[in-house]
């Protein structure tokens, strides 16, 4: 695995890695996987799982939007100890940042080994909708990966949101940590003054490449109506719709990460399946 840092338009540090098979050929798939809110590229099993659709000859990419809470002036940052860019984070820098992992990737593919033309683009969660949105925007992704993705980032009752106006933040518990994360105001005038570039569900009737929605019955952060929302705005033709049993929003895994289960396992290979 390779990692390496570059910087967005604002100055400010992506943190990548990049995996692909030991005796690694020429024109590898590849796919780039967005992490979600209170998460990161080494949170529980996304290592494993990267590193299998990997061995299976896919180039994988994964990172850590640049404000995403931790440190990425280290190489593989584990711990929430940069609060303060969490709280200055956004919904168009996270996009912006996944444009500038993809600008990067096709700046530098004469000096890897993947098939910058066979790009596809993986979220999960709150990065599931990320991934929509970038989809829809840029021509240059080829297919299209949901994984417990929300269909909307408009989730604020109207009470938060003038409480978040008048105190100039709302803060969210981590459970995991017990840490309390707080979110700017930038955060919601940023929603509601782009959302026309925010839309998840306007974006996905856009979307006109294969697109695979993965979700959990027992989801219980994000329900999986979410998921049968994105697919039935989708173009039927080209997208497949998986509704796993008995299990939630992580497939099963946990942090620190505990071994695999069998709809992780499953997940792993619809990915694998699907990217090629």
């Amino acid at each position: 695995m390779d990692n390496i840092k570059i910087k967005n338009k604002s100055g400010n540090t992506i943190n990548i890695d990049m995996r692909y098979p030991k005796d690694s050929v020429s024109n590898l798939p590849l796919l780039i996987f967005c992490h979600g809110f209170k998460g990161f590229k080494d949170w529980g099993c996304f290592p494993y799982m990267l590193d299998k659709i990997a061995n299976a000859g896919i180039f994988t990419v994964s990172f850590n939007f640049s404000l995403n809470g931790v440190d990425n002036e280290k190489d593989n940052p584990i711990d929430f100890d940069r609060l303060d860019n969490f709280a200055k984070n956004t919904f168009s820098e996270e996009l912006d940042d996944l444009g500038c992992v993809i600008d990067f990737l096709e700046k530098e593919k004469n000096k890897y080994t993947y098939n910058f033309d066979s790009l596809v683009l993986a979220g999960h969660s709150r990065g599931g909708g990320i991934a929509v949105l970038k989809t829809a925007e840029d021509e240059r992704i080829k297919k299209l990966i949901t994984l417990a993705s929300v269909a909307e980032f408009n989730r604020y009752g109207e009470e938060t949101k003038r409480t978040w106006k008048e105190r100039g933040y709302i803060e969210a518990l981590n459970t995991r940590t017990k840490q309390k994360m707080r979110m700017n105001v930038s955060l919601l005038e940023d929603l509601e003054k782009n959302y026309s570039r925010l839309n998840i569900r306007e974006a996905m009737k856009s979307v006109n490449v294969p697109v695979l929605i993965v979700h959990g019955t027992e989801d219980l952060a994000v329900e999986k109506n979410e998921a049968e929302t994105l697919y039935n705005l989708c173009n039927k033709e080209t997208a497949r719709l998986i509704i796993l049993e008995k299990t939630g929003h992580t497939f099963g895994a946990v942090h620190p990460f505990a071994g695999t289960t069998p709809q992780l396992e499953e997940v792993i290979g619809e990915i694998t399946g699907f990217s090629k």
